[in-house]
């Protein structure tokens, strides 16, 4: 492991909106995880109004982490979007501004990729070692459209939904990414689902927040969901979104059910 490490970086991309009252003790736990090969934070304010552009200032003043702040609030899929572009690791992992994953769960899936195991991995909050209490309705409507997605991608996934996603840069940076808000989860797994590529999942831990928490997905988030799914899924192999991702990767038969 320590061969490989020597020649990869991981880029943990961080969207924050309004995430004063978490992003400092975010940040302090990311510290103290035991990373398996070199780390970069990279942190995009989505014009937050509550301060949170402030903790972040404060915070690299003693810290090497790339930070930026959109001109206007755009949602979480603009804000990876701009994360995915700034990111110079190998690997690249998402990690959201809360405490609803254990930032510790990320090295066994960060640790698939170094050991050439996977490709891209999921982190799944309903495989059977994920020790998860959930909210009957949220859990209802992640099941329901992992299993719309897996129906339409061919990829059988647990939790399509999950925040926790680690990609080879070399595959997730060339992907045009087009949705602005949470329909990130259902445009990128449609478009992975085109490649050929080794997708595995892994369990982690879940702690769900409510709404006064701080938790911004709704129920409008599920409905347009639904309709990424049917937009990125049927577009076919020849989805310009990928047109850009290397020549090996781009081999894939669509599965047809």
């Amino acid at each position: 492991l320590a061969r490989v490490v020597t020649f990869m970086m991981l880029s943990l991309i961080i969207p924050v909106y309004n995430e004063a009252q978490h992003i400092r003790e975010v940040l302090d736990r990311l510290d103290t995880v035991q990373w398996p090969c070199p780390v970069e934070y990279v942190l995009i304010d989505d014009c937050s109004r509550d301060g949170s552009w402030d903790i972040i200032e404060d915070y690299r003043k003693d810290h090497a982490i790339v930070a930026e702040r959109q001109s206007r609030n755009q949602g979480k899929g603009a804000a990876l979007r701009r994360g995915f572009a700034l990111a110079t690791g190998d690997i690249i992992a998402v990690q959201d501004a809360d405490f609803e994953y254990a930032p510790e769960d990320l090295v066994e899936l960060v640790n698939a990729i170094l050991l050439n195991r996977a490709d891209i991995v999921y982190g799944s909050r309903y495989r059977k070692n994920s020790p998860n209490v959930h909210r009957t309705f949220h859990y209802a409507v992640n099941r329901m459209l992992t299993l719309m997605s897996n129906v339409l991608s061919g990829l059988y996934l647990s939790d399509m939904e999950t925040c926790y996603k680690v990609f080879r840069a070399e595959i997730l940076k060339p992907i045009t990414i087009e949705c602005n808000r949470f329909g990130f989860e259902p445009e990128i797994t449609a478009k992975i689902a085109k490649l050929k590529v080794r997708v595995h999942e892994y369990p982690v831990q879940y702690f769900p927040r409510n709404y006064l928490e701080g938790k911004k997905i709704s129920w409008k988030d599920g409905v347009a969901a639904v309709w990424f799914m049917l937009k990125f899924n049927l577009r076919g192999q020849d989805d310009p979104a990928l047109r850009n991702v290397p020549e090996k990767y781009r081999t894939a038969k669509r599965i047809r059910l």
